[in-house]
């Protein structure tokens, strides 16, 4: 789990019949878990009539609101028809070469056009804007396919992430430990498939455990 979620929340209520199957499955699963993960935090948060949960934290970048925002259909005109506008800057965007926009962001040593709170006053000296042609033309194409796709009507886009993110919590309301074992399976299969995490192998192996015999 750990190589795909940064974490593990578990919500429930001690004394409800409904929260029962995660209590259950809280208490029959967690060491074993913590040995298979022992760095991975996972928590247990009851209070009284909580509504029994599981949750996690998955690291949902533009692209992925863009991609579920196309596959459900969210980009809408006040008056319901889809708006080819947005739908055709989403696909744009989509296609953006993030990998050559990152490459030309550094073809000046020691200046990065993206450090916080940089403003765009370098633009103004002709040497940078010069080496930097490139990933100012990609920035901006990349910036106006955005603005496109966030300028629909009723906070489309907000509302779209916002939906997205209820993707990483799954009530289990009376559910049963199988019900969360499910649960807890999709959360790392989300995290699987969203969270850009690296494993964090050791360098070198520090200790041993015998085994078979060494051949």
């Amino acid at each position: 789990m750990s190589r795909h979620l940064p974490i593990l929340r578990f919500f429930a209520c001690p004394e409800s019949p409904s929260s029962r199957g995660v209590m259950h499955f809280f208490k029959k699963n967690y060491e074993e878990l913590k040995k298979l993960n022992p760095d991975f935090p996972i928590l247990m948060r009851t209070t009284e009539n909580a509504m029994p949960a599981i949750t996690t934290e998955i690291d949902f970048t533009e692209g992925d609101v863009i991609k579920y925002m196309l596959q459900t259909g969210k980009f809408k005109n006040t008056d319901g028809t889809l708006s080819q506008e947005r739908i055709q800057a989403a696909k744009d965007y989509l296609k953006t070469d993030w990998t050559a926009m990152e490459n030309a962001r550094w073809n000046v040593p020691g200046f990065d056009p993206e450090r916080p709170f940089l403003g765009t006053e370098w633009r103004d000296d002709p040497s940078k804007k010069q080496a930097l042609s490139d990933f100012i033309k990609l920035k901006d194409e990349a910036s106006t396919l955005f603005e496109i796709v966030q300028s629909g009507p009723n906070q489309e886009y907000k509302r779209a992430y916002n939906s997205l993110l209820m993707h990483q919590r799954v009530d289990l309301w009376c559910a049963g430990p199988k019900e969360v074992e499910a649960a807890v399976r999709h959360l790392v299969m989300l995290g699987q498939r969203f969270n850009k995490r690296e494993p964090d192998y050791p360098e070198f192996i520090t200790e041993f455990y015998p085994g078979v015999e060494d051949l």
